[in-house]
């Protein structure tokens, strides 16, 4: 198993969030936490995202 690494811009593009709704949400515990790449590098790993969209979607369609 490979796991990929995804910097803000492509978080972003992937989400359709922008960077301070993103770090907003991260401050609420309700987006996937980045990992430290080094120095002040950090990103996302793309499992992580993908889980978060689908969780999204299957909240968008739940029936109550």
């Amino acid at each position: 198993m490979s796991i990929r690494i995804l910097r803000r811009p492509e978080v972003e593009n992937l989400v359709g969030l922008s960077r301070s709704t993103i770090y907003r949400r991260l401050e609420k515990d309700s987006f996937p936490k980045p990992v430290p790449l080094g120095g002040r590098l950090v990103g996302w790993i793309e499992q992580d995202i993908q889980n978060w969209i689908q969780e999204r979607i299957e909240e968008a369609w739940r029936v109550e």
